[in-house]
């Protein structure tokens, strides 16, 4: 055999041993498969999955926008909306004192409204913590005439009052370097060179990794401004790291993000900003709805942070129909208040919790412990479930008489929640219509069907 055909005949060989060896591989992959990718796959702890539980059960918390931003009187983004320097918007702090804060009047009047939980913001895009942390001189501690840690105080009096506590966290920073490469926000600020992300991602898990080790029991942690990816698609934010991190340190704590997108690999929760989970009016919750717990936020007035000109506070009524709304959608509420520079809620805002909190002493049982109805909310109202009643709020009827499509729902009483007065109705085309002698007025009316 000549030297070229026995070359043929090795390299023929040589292939077919290669394809024996891939095939080989392929077969054992395919066979591991199910294992290795398992292990990408979150799994919540039995811990976490009662949490989610109490959280829906809950219904209702408040949401704490504070920190020097609070001093300009112009909201929380007044460094970016008015591209403040961030060397010179950092000179805040030194004249920080917030002289009348009292966490523990804060938790009380937080409790009177009949809210479960709080979420307090301990660091926002402007780089600030609102914390005791060794990772950054830029906080409430070291950097302002304060020197008190207020998030250490606000978890001492959750605990005493029976308040859940949930932390807000920001993602996107402002002020930091090695917040890079810039996102659609925060580009004139001022910052003239960049770090690495690297060390930025670094930073943020060992700010987390204190707040889950040195304030007490945190239930949750609340995401926000990972939308600045929009303007970098491909760039990794190594969030499976961030929550596998979280699950590690304290594997009952939930996580959601605010990231107006259908929950991550990870994520414990899913919110909506200034939207229900069935509406999109704002832009920012058009998400695909997941089956995870839901929570939409609102704001009280028109501003998250404190701002002295907003004034316009919506009234207990409104606030009552979108909890009641947000309930009906299956959903808890956050409500957000913005307390003044010196640590104060303003007293408008402490009004708004002693209303809700008044009807929720009568109503409270037709919200906490609910579930989103059988019927999809109408512009007449929604219904809650709980066990084997439904609650039909009755917010905005025209008319005396109001037609339930619950075919195939045994109904045995129908009364008014408040009194428990019968209220008159038939079987009508395999359906329920209730007859009112007038037409329901009030805040909410609320029919109790078992």
């Amino acid at each position: 055999m000549d030297a070229n055909k026995e070359n043929a005949r090795d390299s023929i060989i040589t292939k077919i041993i290669y394809m024996k060896k891939v095939f080989i591989l392929t077969i054992t992959l395919l066979i591991l498969c199910p294992v290795l990718f398992s292990q990408n796959i979150y799994n919540p702890s039995k811990g976490n999955k009662l949490n989610r539980e109490e959280f829906q059960n809950d219904k209702f918390g408040i949401f704490i926008h504070w920190g020097i931003y609070s001093m300009m009187a112009n909201g929380e983004w007044v460094m970016n909306n008015l591209n403040l320097n961030h060397d010179e918007y950092s000179k805040l702090a030194s004249g920080f004192y917030p002289s009348k804060f009292n966490a523990d009047e804060w938790v009380k009047s937080i409790k009177e409204s009949g809210a479960r939980y709080i979420c307090f913001t301990t660091r926002h895009h402007d780089s600030f913590s609102m914390f005791d942390t060794r990772f950054s001189d830029y906080n409430i501690v070291d950097a302002t005439p304060f020197k008190r840690d207020v998030l250490k105080e606000l978890s001492e009096a959750c605990k005493k009052y029976g308040i859940k506590l949930h932390l807000y966290y920001s993602h996107l920073d402002w002020g930091r370097d090695d917040y890079f490469p810039l996102g659609r926000t925060g580009t004139g600020t001022g910052r003239s060179g960049h770090g690495e992300w690297k060390t930025y991602s670094e930073f943020m898990n060992n700010q987390i990794t204190e707040l889950l080790t040195n304030y007490g029991d945190i239930r949750a942690l609340w995401f926000d401004g990972w939308w600045d990816q929009d303007i970098h698609p491909d760039f990794n934010w190594h969030l499976d790291e961030q929550y596998s991190l979280i699950h590690k340190l304290k594997a009952d704590c939930m996580i959601g993000n605010n990231h107006h997108r259908k929950p991550f690999e990870g994520e414990d929760f899913q919110m909506f900003e200034r939207d229900l989970p069935s509406e999109n009016k704002s832009g920012l919750s058009g998400q695909e709805i997941s089956r995870l717990p839901l929570e939409t936020c609102e704001t009280m007035n028109g501003m998250w942070g404190y701002k002295m000109q907003d004034t316009s506070y919506k009234s207990a009524k409104e606030l009552i129909h979108y909890l009641v709304k947000a309930a009906g959608n299956n959903a808890n509420l956050l409500l957000n208040i913005g307390p003044r520079p010196n640590g104060e809620i303003p007293e408008i805002a402490i009004n708004r919790f002693k209303e809700i909190g008044k009807w929720m002493k009568t109503y409270g049982e037709t919200i906490y412990g609910t579930r989103g109805g059988i019927l999809k909310p109408e512009e007449w109202g929604v219904i809650t479930q709980k066990e084997d009643k439904m609650y039909v709020h009755i917010l905005n009827l025209k008319s005396n008489e109001l037609y339930l499509p619950l075919k195939g729902i045994k109904i045995n009483r129908v009364v008014s929640f408040a009194g428990k007065k019968p209220v008159k109705f038939t079987i009508d085309n395999g359906g329920v219509l209730l007859k009112f002698q007038e037409i329901p007025s009030g805040i909410d009316f609320v029919v109790e069907i078992s």
